[in-house]
């Protein structure tokens, strides 16, 4: 017990309630993240390792992730070396590890835990301070560093820590490697060892932002003096909305400072105001007022999370979130810019880009949720190169670019649209729909009794693509409706003969059954939704 607190758990309870008046609690987080020394199991998820700091997220617990990560160099595995990109430990050891953080509480402390031992093992270490995801992506390419480790939880509450791992590609570490990493540090955790810190000795530092900006001007899928050109000269506002995240002061380097571009919630604050740090409607609206009160011909505005690898847009009349931001990317890439090769998105993303992917003759590929799933068209000499990539939660990349989702990447391209299109996001947006079609995406759920989580859940809701093939049909709240497709990559999505669609998938990990849905006029959504949640419940025994 700490100072009254039982676990970290029960201290980030009080801060949480009113984080104005409770912030000083922190140092008593950190005394928890010192001392417990409990283990934990270790869980790489879509996108690395999460836990609460000062209850699973220790500086114990880190040492051991790093520990384990140290180990699996060691044993030098020819699958994991291979999907490293290395030949084996003294590879590594030379082309070195590049270690840095998002803004968050602890970030530089825990950072020397990982420096430390490390450096003990005759590993170089480049230290990037904070730093945002796609800038480690393009830094690893430029530096032909063996790896990065980035501690962040990407857009989870400010009681999260996380460890994001990177290959030499610089893309999300696929189940090849993290697999391993959970494997020997879950054996680890297991004997309960307490890990002694090794303080860290002097480690070269480096300027992620400066190579960052270096890797899109070789790149060249960016036009990045045309975007400087254009918020330097048009008549525009760009507001900038970082939410105290590590994109903080990114694109004043990147694109400037001056009266047209208003950055928000820049400064520091581990707490993030008291919100969920994450590119969401309710947190857009301090950016819709700037817009709104703006009277200037172009008016574009952007939310990053805080280790700036989501994003959201909005212009004066519309929020634009990612599945529409993706099919316009698409559509700008291909026509505007001349690349040539396939879309690509998660299954549960809009079937505008399919419309668009039609008529224009380019393929269109679904993967999994999770961005590491589009790796194998974004690597160069991929047979099906993606022009664009994109998952409904807020994540992008392009053309040649960062192999891990990129926001600073997302609203520069909404920059360069506005200068070559001479239009706001909206009405870009409703150009395209007029061409090719209106698509209205949205998503829900339901929970479900807590024994029917993980497998058991999976088995009962595989019945759906039983019963629902192609060719029959389907009442929609009065109208029929034939299936045309059935996508089984990720859950169960039916795709009809209007083009409308509902995706069926279980959560992995919690007792709920997620629904996406796209219909082909807003007022037709609800009815979509019904339908999702009938089929679910008929799978599952409830009505």
């Amino acid at each position: 017990m700490i100072r009254g607190f039982e676990n970290a758990a029960a201290c980030w309870k009080v801060i949480l309630s009113d984080v104005w008046k409770n912030r000083g609690l922190l140092s008593v987080i950190e005394a928890f993240a010192r001392d417990n020394c409990s283990p934990v199991r270790v869980v790489f998820g879509t996108s690395g390792w999460r836990g609460e700091i000062g209850s699973d997220y220790t500086f114990n617990n880190v040492r051991i992730v790093t520990s384990a990560i140290i180990a699996m160099f060691k044993e030098a595995d020819p699958g994991v070396m291979k999907a490293m990109g290395v030949a084996g430990f003294d590879e590594i050891r030379g082309r070195g590890v590049i270690v840095g953080h998002d803004n968050r509480f602890l970030g530089p402390q825990f950072a020397d835990e990982v420096i430390g031992l490390l450096q003990n093992e005759g590993i170089r270490t480049w230290y990037a301070g904070e730093a945002t995801t796609p800038e480690f992506s393009a830094a690893i390419e430029m530096l032909k560093a063996a790896c990065s480790i980035n501690l962040t939880p990407s857009h989870n509450p400010a009681n999260y820590g996380g460890f994001k791992f990177n290959p030499s590609d610089g893309g999300p570490a696929g189940p090849e490697i993290t697999s391993q990493i959970e494997r020997i540090a879950n054996e680890m955790m297991r004997q309960e060892p307490v890990i002694p810190a090794i303080k860290p000795g002097p480690v070269d530092t480096v300027d992620l932002t400066e190579l960052y900006i270096k890797y899109i001007m070789e790149r060249r899928t960016l036009d990045l003096a045309r975007i400087r050109s254009f918020v330097e000269q048009e008549d525009c506002i760009v507001c900038i909305d970082n939410v105290h995240g590590a994109s903080r002061g990114r694109m004043q380097r990147i694109i400037g400072t001056n009266e047209r571009i208003r950055y928000l919630r820049t400064g520091d604050d581990y707490l993030f105001g008291g919100v969920a740090p994450e590119p969401s409607d309710r947190n857009m609206k301090a950016m819709e007022d700037v817009l709104t009160r703006s009277r200037a011909k172009f008016r574009l505005g952007a939310i990053l999370d805080p280790d700036g690898d989501r994003i959201r847009h909005a212009d004066e009349r519309l929020k634009i979130p990612m599945n529409y931001f993706g099919a316009m990317a698409l559509h700008f890439l291909h026509v505007h810019k001349g690349f040539t090769g396939v879309a690509v998105k998660s299954v549960g993303t809009s079937n505008l880009v399919n419309a668009i992917g039609k008529k224009l003759g380019i393929p269109v590929r679904e993967t999994q949720v999770g961005f590491k799933n589009f790796r194998p068209f974004m690597v160069p000499g991929a047979a099906e190169r993606a022009i664009v990539c994109f998952e409904e939660s807020d994540g992008i990349s392009g053309y040649n670019h960062t192999l891990e989702k990129d926001a600073l990447f997302g609203l520069l391209l909404a920059v360069e649209m506005m200068a070559v299109t001479g239009k706001n996001l909206s009405a870009y947006l409703s150009d395209i729909m007029d061409e090719f079609g209106h698509y209205y995406p949205d998503r829900s759920g339901i929970e479900v009794d807590r024994s029917l989580a993980g497998e058991a859940l999976v088995q009962k809701l595989s019945a759906i693509r039983e019963t629902y093939r192609v060719g029959s049909t389907i009442d929609i709240s009065g109208s029929r409706r034939t299936i045309q497709d059935v996508i089984t990559v990720d859950g169960t999505k039916l795709v009809f003969d209007d083009g409308s669609w509902l995706m069926i998938r279980p959560s992995g990990t919690e007792p709920k059954v997620r629904f996406y849905i796209e219909a082909r006029t807003e007022e037709g959504k609800k009815a979509v939704f019904d339908t999702a949640e009938k089929m679910t419940r008929e799978a599952l025994g409830l009505i």
